[in-house]
C-alpha cells in the first residue's frame, strides 16, 4: 500500500516536470534605456503553449547577492501579460550592476528562468540636450544648451561628470546645398560663435558625449537663425523717412477729425441761424426763458391802488364854438365829438350850466387828491420799472365824465 502511494506521487511529479519542460521560456531579453529610464523587453512563442493566458514574472537582484547561498530576489513585475517591464521606478543605482530574470506562467505551471545582466552606467544610453536655444549679437551667434534630464528632472551631469557636447554648425545657402560644416566641442552650457558672416543664415545641431564607455547621443534637430550686422546708411534714412511720413499722416488725420468734431458740436449747440431784425429791435420785449439772478434779490413790496376820478363839466350849448378847455383839444374828434343829444347813453356825467357864459368845468376835489397821490407814487413806480426791466407804463389821468 505504501508503495502504491509513492508510485502515484512519482507520476504526479513527472507530469509537472513534463509540463514545465513543455512551457517555452521567454527569449530575446533586451534593455531599452535613455538616461535613467529603463525598460526590459522580451519575446515569447505563443504556439508552444497553445493558449493566450500566459503571464510573466520579472525579478531583480544585485550582483553582490549572487555570491550568497540564498540570494534575495525582488519582484519588479509579477504575473503581467505584457512583454515588457518598466524598471525606472525600481530604485536601480546608476553605478550598480544588476541581474534580471524573466519566467513564463500558464495554469500554475512555470517555465525556466531567463537571465539578463544590466549596468546603467555602462549599458544605459544618454540622450541629446533637452533644449537648445540660439541668439544673435551682431555677427556673433550665442548658443544656450540645457543638459539632458534624468527621470527625476535633474541633470545627467550628476551621474556623468565628464559629459560634454559636440556642436556642428554650417552656413545655410539659399539653394539648401550645404558645402562645408564646422565642428567644435565644449563642456559648458553657453557658447558664442564669433567671426561669422553678417546677414547670413546659420544652422546648428548638438550631440551629447561621454568617453568613459564611448557613449554618444543622437543629434538634436537643426536650428537655424540669421546673424546681424551694421545697418547701411540708406536703410536708416529710408526708415526715418517712412516713419516721418506715417507720423505726418497720423497727425493730419487727428487734426481733421478734431475739426470735424468741433464743427459738429458747434452746429449742434450754437447754430448759425440769426434772429429776425424786428426781434432784435425789441430785445427787452420777448420773454426770457432763463430765470435771471436778480429775481433772487429781495425788494420792498409796493402796492398801487388806483382811485377812480370823476370829472364834472358844465357845458353851455350856446357857446359851443368857443375853445375847449385844455386837455380836451386832442380828443376833439373822439370823445368830445360825441357831445350831442344822441349820446345820452355815454357813461360820462354831464350837467347843463345856465347861460351863454361858455363851458365852465367843475372839477371835483377828489380829482385833486388823486393827482397829488399819483404824483407821489410816480417816482416809486419809475424806480420799479428800472429794476424789473418792464415796459414803461403811461399813467392814466383818470376817467373824464362829461354831460351836456
Amino acid at each position: 500500500m505504501f508503495a502504491l502511494v509513492r508510485l502515484c506521487l512519482l507520476l504526479v511529479w513527472l507530469q509537472g516536470r513534463a509540463a514545465e519542460t513543455e512551457l517555452t521560456p521567454p527569449h530575446g531579453l533586451n534593455m531599452i534605456t535613455l538616461n535613467t529610464n529603463y525598460m526590459l523587453v522580451w519575446d515569447w512563442d505563443p504556439s508552444s503553449a497553445g493558449s493566450d493566458g500566459v503571464t510573466f514574472t520579472v525579478e531583480q537582484t544585485g550582483n553582490h547577492q549572487l555570491k550568497k547561498k540564498n540570494p534575495k530576489w525582488t519582484t519588479s513585475c509579477g504575473e503581467t501579460s505584457e512583454r515588457s517591464c518598466d524598471l525606472t521606478k525600481r530604485g536601480l543605482n546608476y553605478l550598480g550592476v544588476y541581474k534580471l530574470r524573466v519566467q513564463a506562467n500558464l495554469n500554475g505551471h512555470h517555465s525556466e528562468w531567463k537571465y539578463k545582466s544590466f549596468c546603467p552606467d555602462k549599458d544605459a544610453a544618454i540622450g541629446p540636450p533637452s533644449k537648445v536655444r540660439l541668439g544673435t549679437d551682431g555677427s556673433s551667434l550665442d548658443i544656450f544648451i540645457t543638459d539632458p534630464q534624468t527621470s527625476s528632472n535633474s541633470s545627467m551631469k550628476d551621474h556623468l561628470h565628464n559629459l560634454y557636447y559636440r556642436i556642428v554648425y554650417w552656413e545655410q545657402p539659399e539653394d539648401g546645398k550645404v558645402l562645408m560644416t564646422k565642428m567644435l566641442t565644449t563642456n559648458v552650457s553657453f557658447l558664442t560663435l564669433s567671426d561669422l558672416a553678417p546677414w547670413t543664415q546659420y544652422c546648428v545641431k548638438i550631440q551629447s558625449c561621454d568617453d568613459f564607455y564611448n557613449k554618444n547621443s543622437s543629434f538634436t534637430s537643426p536650428l537655424c537663425t540669421q546673424t546681424k550686422g551694421v545697418i547701411p546708411w540708406w536703410k536708416i534714412f529710408l526708415f526715418f523717412l517712412l516713419s516721418l511720413v506715417i507720423c505726418f499722416l497720423l497727425v493730419l488725420i487727428f487734426l481733421y477729425g478734431s475739426h470735424q468734431c468741433f464743427q459738429m458740436c458747434k452746429a449742434t449747440f450754437h447754430p448759425n441761424e440769426k434772429l429776425p431784425s424786428y426781434i432784435k429791435q425789441h430785445k427787452s420785449d420777448y420773454p426770457c426763458l432763463m430765470v435771471s439772478d436778480c429775481e433772487s434779490d429781495v425788494y420792498d413790496p409796493v402796492t398801487v391802488c388806483p382811485e377812480s376820478v370823476i370829472l364834472v363839466l358844465n357845458v353851455d350849448p350856446a357857446v359851443d364854438s368857443e375853445v375847449p378847455p385844455p386837455g380836451l383839444e386832442q380828443d376833439r374828434s373822439g370823445r368830445h365829438s360825441r357831445q350831442n343829444s344822441s349820446s345820452s347813453g355815454d357813461s360820462g356825467v354831464y350837467s347843463a350850466g345856465g347861460n351863454s357864459g361858455g363851458l365852465q368845468p367843475v372839477i371835483d376835489s377828489s380829482f385833486t387828491n388823486a393827482k397829488l397821490r399819483f404824483d407821489s407814487e410816480k417816482p416809486k413806480m419809475l424806480n420799479m420799472n428800472s429794476k424789473f426791466k418792464v415796459c414803461p407804463v403811461i399813467p392814466d389821468n383818470g376817467v373824464v365824465h362829461m354831460e351836456v
